[in-house]
This record gives structure tokens, C-alpha cells and sequence, in this order.
């Protein structure tokens, strides 16, 4: 008898083993698929200022979008995560160095990126949020462009992209932002121009960069990744909503909430958010604030 219960126990483990094996086969066929499908896209072209003023605000937005948190504050890239259950996920050298960008990589390539979340050979950028830059004014897009182009060359060659069985079924199941093409309404024009008056209308579409993690209806859910602790509701209606201004703003300063607690930057990129402007983060919480 006893000998009959591990044979049919064995047989309805190497069953349920066997089950999924093939739905994890099938679960990384389809990633795979996915990852390396190639997009077309019609060509826009974008005119660049090179003044000073549109430098300085390249410099600030690529600063508030998180583009140093990933690509390093001399947006020559690195490895963000290298884990055996999760992969290997680098971001890419911006620059014109080796490991960069080619030497002749145009304005075109550029609106390709953070519009639709390609490649110029119009294969899907890996963990780029293409989703929110996709939705920048034209002069914001012009101007993070003008500040990438004037780069000076750093020499920094990556590996490349490597991804885990985490990240595949996590992707699978619409839980990691892997493939921005897939989220971006393509036929959506360019913005003309953004509201740059404090207020709800400019903290609307600043917080375009908080929609990431905290949801489209800013009210948090589960965590970006293992590891991540859940996503709060930053709304009227969550704890943030009981903030004072002062309070919001202090907090996305220094990474440390009113009651006293400070937050990993891992977890909350708080020292991209210290960059804002005041103006900026008091549109923020107006907006936050109206959403109920």
C-alpha cells in the first residue's frame, strides 16, 4: 500500500513538474516572439533648438524623468539588475563613446525611442517608458534631444539585455513595464504644448512620471518587482492625500515622510523627485490632491 502511494504521488509530481515545464516553455516562446518583433513606425522629424534655455531644460527634464536614475548621471549607461531569477537588464550608453550611440544617430532615431519605444531598426526597447515620454510636449521631447545630442563621448561598453524567468512570466502576466511599444497609442499626435502655470493642469501632465509605479489612477497596487514593497495611493484618498503641500513637498525633498520615516530610493526615487522646482511640486500635489 505504502509503495502504491509514492508511485501514484510520484506520478502526479513529475505530472504537475512536466505541466510546467511546457507552460513556461510556452510563456518565454511568446516573450521571446514579442521581444524581438520589429515595428514600423512613419518617420517624424523634430526641430532641435541648441539655445541655452532649451539645454538648461533638457538637462532639468532629463534629471525629473529619471533618465540619470537609469542610464547614470552621465547617461553612459549600466547594468540596473543582474539576478540569476530576474536577469540582466542594462540600460544603454547615450552617449557617442564606444558602446554608444552611432556616430550618425539622427533626430529621427531619437523621436523613435521616446515616441514609440523602438530601436532605429524598430526592434522594442527593453524597460525604456517610452509609455510616459511618448506623452512629453514637442518642446520638452526637443529639448531632452538637444541635451543628449551635445553629450560629450564616454567610452562604456555594456552586456546585453538577459532576461530571467521572473521578468518573462511577470511580463507575461502584465506585471513589469518591460515592452512600452505595447502600451503606447501610436497614432496619438505629439503634444503641442504643455501648461507651464502652477497648477492642476501642469501637475496632470508632470505626473505622467509617477503613472509608472503608481498606477494610471495613481492609487498604487502591488509592487513593480519582487523584492518592492506595494505602491501607495498618492490621491485625496490615500494617506498622502492627508498631507499638507509643505508636508508632499518636504517628503519628495529629502525621502522622508511626515511621520518620520525615511524611504529607500530604490523603492522611491526621491532623489529624482528633490530635482523639481517648487512650482513643479506644488502643481503635483494640487493635482494628486483633486483626484478623488
Amino acid at each position: 500500500m505504502f509503495r502504491n502511494i509514492l508511485k501514484w504521488t510520484s506520478i502526479v509530481l513529475g505530472s504537475v513538474i512536466v505541466l510546467l515545464l511546457i507552460a513556461y516553455f510556452a510563456i518565454s516562446t511568446n516573450i521571446t516572439s514579442r521581444t524581438e518583433k520589429t515595428y514600423s513606425f512613419a518617420k517624424e522629424n523634430l526641430s532641435i533648438p541648441t539655445d541655452t534655455a532649451t539645454l538648461n531644460r533638457g538637462q532639468h527634464l532629463v534629471a525629473i524623468k529619471g533618465c540619470t536614475d537609469c542610464h547614470g548621471t552621465n547617461l553612459a549607461g549600466k547594468v540596473m539588475m543582474d539576478d540569476a531569477p530576474l536577469g540582466r537588464l542594462v540600460s544603454r550608453n547615450l552617449t557617442k563613446g564606444r558602446g554608444g550611440l552611432p556616430i550618425d544617430y539622427t533626430t529621427t532615431d531619437w523621436v523613435m525611442a521616446l515616441r514609440h519605444g523602438v530601436s532605429r531598426s524598430g526592434q522594442p526597447l527593453l524597460f525604456m517608458p517610452s509609455h510616459e515620454t511618448t506623452l512629453l510636449s514637442k518642446p520638452d521631447m526637443a529639448a531632452i534631444i538637444a541635451y543628449c545630442q551635445q553629450l560629450p563621448p564616454v567610452n562604456n561598453q555594456l552586456p546585453g539585455n538577459k532576461l530571467g524567468p521572473v521578468v518573462r512570466l511577470m511580463t507575461y502576466l502584465d506585471k513589469m513595464p518591460l515592452l512600452s511599444v505595447e502600451k503606447i497609442d501610436h497614432a496619438k499626435p505629439m503634444v503641442a504644448m504643455a501648461d507651464t502655470i502652477e497648477g492642476i493642469a501642469q501637475g496632470k501632465y508632470l505626473t505622467v512620471s509617477c503613472s509608472g509605479c503608481h498606477r494610471p489612477d495613481l492609487k498604487g497596487g502591488d509592487p513593480v518587482a519582487p523584492g518592492f514593497p506595494p505602491l501607495p495611493n498618492i490621491t485625496s484618498s490615500g494617506n498622502v492625500g492627508k498631507w499638507t503641500q509643505a508636508q508632499f513637498i518636504q517628503t519628495l525633498r529629502t525621502g522622508k515622510t511626515p511621520g518620520g520615516h525615511q524611504m529607500s530610493n530604490d523603492n522611491m526615487p526621491w532623489k529624482m523627485t528633490a530635482q523639481y522646482d517648487t512650482k513643479e511640486l506644488a502643481s503635483i500635489y494640487q493635482y494628486v490632491r483633486s483626484i478623488r
